[in-house]
């Protein structure tokens, strides 16, 4: 019998939120009336990401908790409480089949109450290296979905299954020759796509502002950069003061954000960027080699786990965010990106990591649980 209800918990970045669309909109197209509801918060990109999927949110009161004590830790506290309140009473009003979770702190409260309260549950892991909320809900989920199997070790055995991270079918669907007219760039020359995660990178931004400078003038390669919403209007009034148009200046393209990736992916030769999970699964499935910038503050470090797996498999570079300069970016893309035989190389490898089967697997895993 199929499942008439589900839920997807997850949220704050496009990391935790993308697995959930690609989950969510493949468990629609396989049952068209199932009903599915998304949980996450009112602070996080899910508002934005989960209402242009065309899936209906609910937000509940909950705050992630800052690794050294202060008063912060007190209000942390307090809307976890809150938390709990509010997940236990969206899944009694909802009496789902399943719950599942994608990860973000908002997901801790949703699957633990829910598996306390007997509703099927699942967790999808993105990372090399899983964060705290994952490890602890691992003892109480039926199911435990892993991207990588240098996770395996991290969670209890029985229930834990290789799956890799969905990614969304339209990411691989672009084309480079429309992708290149729809950006005015032109088919002769290497293009560079430069992006720092969801929601951008100050650091990422400062470096690349210094490769735009170098290459205005020069045009020998072609640079599309996604800012991040918050940093795009900083960025561009320096870039209007260095009389660079920000809209596009033929070969120089700096966007705040950009919704359709599979034009970015299909344009670009080379990929600068962080190294969040649902980034290294894209570039995967897209075959695009990379220079990624690991987060630094990331929880449990886990960008540079998943960044060292790409470098020992030839797929990526790693550049320290500690050692970033504009000057030296731009000598790695070079180094890079004008020797095609290192290209190549680099973009066999990074397709040779893609799981193309990532969804039907965790989906058959769903579905085994719900019968």
């Amino acid at each position: 019998m199929p499942p008439k209800k589900i839920i997807l918990a997850g949220g704050g970045t496009g990391g935790h939120i993308y697995p959930a669309i690609a989950i969510a909109t493949g468990l629609k197209q396989k049952f068209p009336y199932l009903n599915i509801l998304f949980v996450g918060t009112n602070r996080g990109l899910e508002k934005e990401l989960v209402e242009k999927a065309g899936f209906p949110l609910k937000t509940i009161r909950v705050k992630g908790f800052r690794r050294k004590l202060s008063f912060d830790t007190l209000v942390s506290i307090r809307e976890l409480a809150y938390g709990a309140l509010d997940s236990i009473k969206i899944i009694k009003k909802e009496k789902p089949d399943m719950v599942i979770g994608t990860g973000g702190y908002v997901a801790g409260p949703v699957i633990f109450f829910a598996s306390l309260m007997g509703v099927r549950s699942v967790i999808h892991e993105q990372n090399v290296c899983p964060g705290v909320t994952n490890r602890i809900l691992s003892h109480f989920v039926d199911r435990i979905a892993i991207s990588f199997s240098d996770s395996m070790h991290c969670f209890p055995k029985g229930k834990t299954v290789l799956t890799g991270n969905p990614v969304r079918k339209e990411i691989t669907g672009g084309n480079r020759n429309e992708a290149l007219k729809k950006f005015g760039l032109s088919p002769h020359l290497p293009v560079v796509l430069c992006f720092g995660g969801s929601q951008g990178a100050a650091r990422i931004n400062d470096a690349v502002l210094h490769v735009i400078e170098r290459i205005r003038d020069t045009k020998k390669l072609q640079l599309i950069h996604i800012t991040g919403k918050s940093h795009y209007e900083k960025i561009k009034g320096i870039l209007v003061n260095k009389g660079i148009d920000p809209d596009g200046s033929g070969h120089i393209i700096v966007r705040p954000y950009i919704y359709d990736m599979q034009d970015a992916y299909a344009a670009a030769d080379l990929v600068v960027s962080r190294a969040g999970a649902i980034s290294i699964s894209e570039l995967n499935a897209c075959g695009k080699p990379a220079i990624l910038i690991p987060l630094p503050t990331a929880a449990n470090r886990h960008q540079d786990f998943n960044a060292r797996f790409m470098e020992e498999n030839g797929a990526a570079v790693i550049m320290v965010e500690d050692e970033l300069s504009g000057e030296k970016l731009l000598q790695t893309i070079d180094n890079i990106i004008f020797n095609h035989g290192c290209l190549q190389k680099m973009s066999i490898a990074s397709r040779s990591l893609a799981k193309d089967d990532a969804l039907e697997k965790i989906l058959a895993e769903i579905l085994e649980l719900v019968k």
